[in-house]
This record gives C-alpha cells, sequence and structure tokens, in this order.
C-alpha cells in the first residue's frame, strides 16, 4: 500500500484532456519539491508514492501527490541533524 495515493487514473486522464499540467517526469517532480531525483526514486521503493505512468517514454508523477509526500516529511528526524549511527563527530585539530 502507498502512503500519498495518486487521483483515480480516469481522473488524470481526463484533467490532461483539460490542460491540467499536473502530470510531471521525474526531473520535474524533483524541482518542483527541491529534492534530487534520486529521492523520488527512493520514495517510489519505499512505497511512499508511485508513478502515475510507466513506460518507454519514461516515469510520470502526480505533482500534488509528490507536493504531499514532501511536505510530510521524513519518518524519523534526528534532534542533532549532525549525529549519525557512530556518535558525535570528533574535531581533528
Amino acid at each position: 500500500m502507498v502512503a500519498y495515493e495518486n487521483p483515480d487514473s480516469l481522473d488524470i486522464h481526463f484533467a490532461r484532456l483539460e490542460g491540467d499540467d499536473n502530470l510531471v517526469t521525474l526531473w520535474e517532480a524533483a524541482r518542483a519539491v527541491g529534492v534530487k531525483p534520486g529521492t523520488i526514486r527512493v520514495w517510489v521503493t519505499r512505497k511512499k508514492i508511485e508513478p502515475v505512468l510507466t513506460g518507454e517514454a519514461g516515469v510520470y508523477f502526480h505533482l500534488p501527490t509528490v507536493q504531499a509526500a514532501a511536505a510530510g516529511g521524513a519518518k524519523y528526524k534526528p534532534g542533532d541533524p549532525a549525529a549519525n549511527s557512530r556518535g558525535p563527530h570528533a574535531r581533528v585539530a
């Protein structure tokens, strides 16, 4: 099950016919939400979002769905962004 689901495919189809530009490529989606394309790919792998269309022409995403996923943020946010699993960083003198 995907965390942020796309609208019904018929809704997307008719929106495209009416000139709605919410169907974007991987690069356009990444640029719109301020992340790298690899981040979008990770979201797909982790079932956060799913592409609307996948084929020879490329991968396309529903932009409002990608924006909702970006606004949702990460599941885990450390209190100290510099902290990692190896402990605090030591300064080299």
